[in-house]
């Protein structure tokens, strides 16, 4: 059976919703199509928020054969079966989750996107200036999708001409949080558990075992809470057993590798400074690496952060001086650490009185007595 949000696809721009930043009248994915100008780039934005569809429309608008493929299952091979397809022009390939391609996928795609064999379309959830390589962007114009609003998915539920309730059109939308997608699953599996869609029936749909979320689950984050809660505190096989749960459930190992290089700072910090470095090279490896092989990096980082000794005091430290900036403002900076540019600025005392190694607090005057580091 079609999925209801694969039946409702949009097949053109006037269909689509959302995104006016970009096809709204005059803006510049609209014009590229409009136009037909072939080249490729990046769709960045949360799940659910219109990157396939778009795709999609591209291809068609620009009589394009598209080659749909995901970065999670794909290879160099699938990329090879593409570009053997000779008798046919304007290739452009659909790449879903191009976050998932290590660096090798990513500079084996290069020449293929450099030469214009193949206009590549990528998908991806993370920030492509982390997850793709400089070569392979600098070919690429990013594309930034934002979460939809409640409007647009209201618009994309009547769409849908699922007989609701409007108390159920507002649950949707408010779980939904800008993922069309996910709101549209979850009315698929209402329909195939219960007659109607109702809140109530909607809420058991959410329980229902035929229902498996994406990145936005709540298994999805009580897996990583429980493995960060682990690794805090130092039980390693707690945290090896979350790690294994992670990574067979499908997760991206680079999210959790980042995870690390943010827990190496904010719980290991000052007890053990190189903890940082050892996460930062976890992440390295992971992203050289790729599955399967990377499980061994991962793990490799778990044992490692999980004995570490913990010291949150720098960033509880810098927690309570962002209390003092919400608090107070943009408190005067003193007289003597500004920097005197200018001869109005010397006149206005900058500067003056400044000392290397100067033990007078630096702080503003009505907090300079404030302690936020304990060391």
């Amino acid at each position: 059976m079609e999925p209801l949000a694969s039946k409702i696809r949009p097949k053109n721009l006037d269909e689509f919703v959302g995104q006016e930043h970009l096809v709204g009248q005059g803006k510049p994915l609209r014009k590229a199509i409009e136009e037909k100008h072939l080249f490729s780039f990046i769709l960045w934005g949360p799940p659910g928020v219109g990157k396939t569809t778009l795709a999609k429309i591209y291809a068609k608008n620009l009589n394009a054969q598209l080659f749909e493929l995901s970065a999670v299952s794909a290879g160099k091979n699938d990329i090879r079966e593409i570009i053997k397809k000779e008798d046919l022009e304007n290739k452009i390939l659909f790449l879903d989750e191009i976050h998932r391609f290590n660096k090798a996928q990513q500079d084996f795609l290069l020449p293929y996107v450099e030469s214009g064999e193949l206009v590549l379309i990528g998908a991806t959830t993370e920030n492509p200036s982390f997850e793709i390589i400089s070569p392979l962007l600098s070919r690429c114009r990013v594309f930034v999708l934002n979460d939809l609003k409640d409007e647009d998915i209201k618009t994309i539920i009547k769409r849908s001409k699922v007989r609701m309730g409007k108390k159920a059109v507002e649950w949707l939308m408010s779980m939904a949080n800008g993922d069309a997608r996910q709101a549209l699953t979850v009315i698929d599996n209402c329909l195939m558990l219960y007659k109607d869609v109702n809140v109530e029936n909607l809420k058991n749909t959410l329980q229902s075992k035929y229902l498996r979320y994406d990145k936005k689950s709540d298994e999805h984050y009580n897996l990583i809470s429980a493995y960060i809660k682990s690794l805090r505190a130092s039980q390693v096989d707690a945290a090896l057993y979350y790690l294994a749960r992670l990574i067979d459930s499908g997760e991206d190992p680079k999210f959790i590798a980042r995870r690390m290089i943010i827990f190496a700072s904010e719980d290991i910090g000052v007890a053990v400074p190189t903890a940082i470095v050892v996460a930062n090279e976890i992440f390295k490896a992971v992203d050289f690496v790729g599955l399967p092989e990377a499980q061994i990096n991962l793990a490799h980082g778990t044992v490692y952060l999980a004995n570490c000794k913990k010291d949150r005091n720098a960033y509880d430290a810098f927690l309570k001086a962002m209390e003092d900036v919400k608090s107070y403002g943009n408190l005067p900076i003193p007289l003597r650490i500004r920097n005197p540019e200018t001869k109005l600025m010397k006149e206005l005392n900058y500067g003056k009185g400044y000392k290397k190694y100067d033990e007078e607090s630096y702080l503003p005057d009505k907090i300079k007595n404030k302690k936020y580091f304990k060391k």
